[in-house]
């Protein structure tokens, strides 16, 4: 089966297109573009956008179980958002010098999100000042990691046993032991280290198929690969036609549709026409042979 890879909405972002997030009850995608500061929902039926803007970075969106309720990220805050007016409500802030990035809620229905230091350029900020956090459905709010530097996909096994999480600049693909009834991840290590490679950049978002194998966005690179995290074996490489290839999810009617997100941030008005003009685009790739889980809801 060959693969395809057509560009579905061109320059969703201006700045850094992340966290997709496939809505299976809609059919939809959810998409932030964070130094816009800006949401988006878009629908593949209709190729129709409505967004949200906001006074701090956007990273992460994850639906609740209410319609029109989702957890998002403003800046160092976790916060409760009512979509349609657009009320915020804080439930956790991680402290100064830091802001959330990627996050995903585990098996039932937990966020877990991570933070790092604030960027002085793209990828380039102060080492070891995030932490890896999990809100269970209570609300609490627990520290599972510590000392990560840009805190970036997460995926888990099938079984929930195992949990995967990125550290995008030391270029490190981490595993921990994962307990689904009490959401504690311990013994990291890091299974894929992205240094072992010279023309895949830095290891961004990530998604986890049916057969527990990886897919993760190579930043810099223009590329989404699949590891088998278990040999890791690098199985296969989809080249996208934007070198800053951010984020991956599993998503269409069949949950065998791979999304990409992309950024357009860095690069000048002359690399964007001559060298990246698709940059920021959002992409969709098909005929890859496997499918991905649906996407889970925070159940708090």
């Amino acid at each position: 089966m060959t693969e395809k890879v057509e560009v579905v909405v061109k320059h969703a972002a201006k700045t850094v297109g992340e966290g997709p997030h496939w809505v299976d009850k809609t059919q939809s995608l959810l998409y932030v573009d964070i130094f816009s500061n800006d949401l988006h929902h878009w629908n593949p039926a209709t190729n129709k956008t409505s967004s949200l803007h906001f006074d701090e970075y956007v990273t992460l969106v994850v639906p609740t179980e209410k319609d029109d309720e989702y957890i998002i990220s403003q800046g160092s805050k976790l916060a409760k958002l009512q979509w349609s007016s657009k009320k915020v409500e804080v439930l956790h802030e991680a402290g100064a010098g830091v802001r959330y990035n990627d996050g995903k809620c585990d098996p039932r229905g937990r966020l877990l999100a991570g933070t790092m230091g604030l960027e002085t350029a793209p990828a380039v900020l102060p080492p070891g000042m995030g932490n890896l956090y999990s809100l269970d459905i209570q609300g609490k709010v627990t520290k599972l990691a510590s000392n990560i530097t840009l805190s970036n996909g997460l995926a888990w096994t099938a079984d929930t046993k195992k949990f995967y999480f990125i550290d995008s600049t030391p270029r490190k693909v981490y595993l921990f032991d994962y307990n689904a009834d009490n959401g504690q991840a311990t013994n990291q290590r890091t299974v894929i280290d992205f240094a072992d490679y010279d023309d895949l950049g830095l290891p961004d978002g990530m998604a986890i198929d049916t057969e527990d194998k990886i897919w993760i966005a190579c930043y810099s690179a223009g590329k989404v690969v699949r590891f088998d995290p278990e040999t890791k074996k690098l199985l296969k490489v989809v080249k996208i036609d934007a070198k800053q290839t951010t984020s991956v999810c599993f998503g269409g009617p069949n949950l065998d549709e791979l999304y990409v997100t992309s950024a357009a941030m860095g690069l000048t008005e002359e690399e964007l026409k001559a060298k990246d003009p698709l940059a920021g685009s959002i992409f969709k790739v098909t005929g890859l042979g496997v499918k991905g889980y649906p996407a889970v809801n925070y159940k708090g």
